[in-house]
C-alpha cells in the first residue's frame, strides 16, 4: 500500500475550457482567458514588469505540456517531461472553488448554484434580517458585490464605530462577512458565519465566509483567519470513499472548510508558507495508504483577483522550488497530482475567477502525456491508486 498527495493551486488554470464564452467578468466572456499562459506572455515581453517566468520543477513535469494540450499556447522548449502530465475539463456549472474541488474529488455539482445579484442592496431582506438577529446590531454595512480589500478600506472605520459587520458577495456562490477581531470579536463572527449559513445552503448559495481583519483608523489587514462554512456535498466524495476504507485522511489549507470536514480526519491551516511546511511534514510522515489533500490558496486570494501579474508570477515561482524540494523525498510508488480547480487569469477584465482547463500533473507514476481528462478522473485515479473503490464518474489513468 503506499500514498497519495492530491494539491491544488488554487486558480492556475492553463485556458481552453470548450464553454468559455458562457462565463463572464464584468459583461466580457471568458473566452480566450488563460491564467498562466497570460502570465507566462506579460513575463516574456516585459509588461509584467519582470523576466522570464522560471518553474523548473513544474516544467518537467509536464507544466507547459498541459498548456499546449489545453488551449494551443506553446510554451518554454525544453526536455520530455518527466512526468505524468493531461488537461482536464470542468463539466459543473460554476468556475468557484467548490464546483472544482467537488469534482476533482469525484462529484460533478448536481444543481445550479445560487448568486446574488449585481445591485445595490444585493441581498433580500430576510437575510440581512437574519444576520442582525444573530449578531445582535441594527443593520450590516456593504450589501453590494465587491472585492475584499476594497469592503474592508471602504467600510473597516464605520464597521469598528457601529459594530455593524460587512457583507458583501461576488460573481461566485458566496456570502462574505467581514468583521474586526478584536472590536467585533474573532469567535463572534464565527458565530455569525455558522448562524446564517443554514438559512443560505437551503438557497443553495454555495459558502458562507468569515473574512476577519485587523487595524485602525483606516490602516486593515486581512488576517489568515478566514473560514468557510460550505454546504454539504450531497453525495460521498473521494475523502468519504477514502475513510470509509479505514484509511487516513489529512487536510492541508481550506480544503477542511471546502468539504465541511466530511471524511476528513485533521486539518493544518495557515498561509501559503506554513502550508508548504505542513505538506513537507506529511511528506516525511503521512502513514502509508493516507490521503493528504491540499489546496495552496494565495495564487488566487493574493494575486488572482487583485489581477497581479508579477505577484502571481513570483508566487508560481516559490510554489515551483517547494515542490522540488518536496519531491525528491517522496516514497518507492507515492502519488503526487498537481492540480487546479479553476483560473483567475490576472490580465483578464473583472476581478473575479475564469473559466478554463486546469493541469494534471502526475509524479511518481512514470512519465508521458495523459490526454484530455475529465476534473472526476483525478478522484479515480488516487482511488485506484489507494486500492478505494471509486464511487463517482470518473476513470482512471494510472
Amino acid at each position: 500500500m503506499t500514498r497519495a498527495f492530491l494539491v491544488v493551486m488554487d486558480s492556475v488554470g492553463i485556458g481552453g475550457a470548450p464553454d468559455a464564452d458562457q462565463y463572464f467578468n464584468d459583461g466580457t466572456p471568458d473566452t480566450g482567458a488563460n491564467t498562466l499562459g497570460h502570465i507566462l506572455s506579460a513575463c516574456a515581453d516585459g509588461t509584467a514588469g519582470r523576466g522570464p517566468l522560471q518553474l523548473p520543477v513544474l516544467g518537467r513535469l509536464g507544466l507547459f505540456h498541459a498548456l499546449e494540450l489545453a488551449s494551443g499556447v506553446a510554451g518554454p522548449d525544453g526536455a520530455a517531461p518527466e512526468g505524468r502530465w493531461g488537461a482536464a475539463t470542468e463539466v459543473s456549472r460554476g468556475k468557484d472553488t467548490p464546483s472544482g474541488h467537488w469534482e476533482l474529488a469525484g462529484l460533478p455539482v448536481p444543481w445550479d448554484w445560487t448568486y446574488f445579484p449585481d445591485t445595490v442592496p444585493a441581498f433580500p431582506p430576510e437575510i440581512t434580517r437574519r444576520v442582525c438577529e444573530i449578531a445582535g446590531v441594527d443593520g450590516i454595512l456593504g450589501d453590494c458585490h465587491g472585492s475584499g480589500t476594497v469592503m474592508v478600506e471602504r467600510f473597516g472605520d464605520d464597521h469598528v464605530r457601529t459594530g455593524r459587520p460587512i457583507c458583501y458577495t461576488s460573481a461566485d456562490s458566496v456570502f462574505q462577512i467581514a468583521a474586526h477581531e478584536q472590536h467585533f470579536g474573532l469567535d463572534r463572527l464565527y458565530d455569525l458565519c455558522k448562524g446564517i449559513a443554514p438559512m443560505l445552503h437551503e438557497r443553495k448559495v454555495g459558502r458562507v465566509i468569515a473574512r476577519p481583519f485587523l487595524g485602525e483608523d483606516g490602516d486593515y489587514t486581512r488576517t489568515t483567519n478566514r473560514r468557510d462554512y460550505a454546504i454539504l456535498p450531497p453525495q460521498p466524495v473521494l475523502t468519504n470513499w477514502v475513510q470509509e476504507a479505514g484509511q487516513p485522511v489529512h487536510a492541508i489549507g481550506k480544503i477542511g472548510d471546502i468539504f465541511s470536514m466530511t471524511g476528513i480526519d485533521d486539518v493544518r491551516k495557515g498561509a501559503d508558507a506554513d502550508l508548504m511546511q505542513h505538506l513537507s511534514d506529511a511528506v516525511d510522515s503521512a502513514e502509508e495508504g493516507s490521503l493528504t489533500f491540499a489546496n495552496f490558496v494565495e495564487f488566487d486570494s493574493l494575486y488572482g483577483h487583485r489581477r497581479n501579474v508579477a505577484g502571481y508570477a513570483r508566487h508560481l515561482e516559490w510554489f515551483d522550488a517547494g515542490i522540488g524540494q518536496l519531491l525528491p523525498r517522496l516514497r518507492d510508488g507515492d502519488l503526487m497530482i498537481l492540480t487546479a480547480d479553476h483560473g483567475n487569469d490576472p490580465t483578464w477584465t473583472g476581478t473575479d475567477h475564469t473559466r478554463e482547463r486546469v493541469p494534471v500533473l502526475v509524479a511518481g507514476q512514470g512519465a508521458g502525456p495523459l490526454g484530455q481528462l475529465a476534473f472526476t478522473d483525478v478522484a479515480a485515479s488516487v482511488a485506484a491508486h489507494l486500492g478505494v473503490p471509486g464511487q463517482g464518474p470518473g476513470r482512471s489513468f494510472l
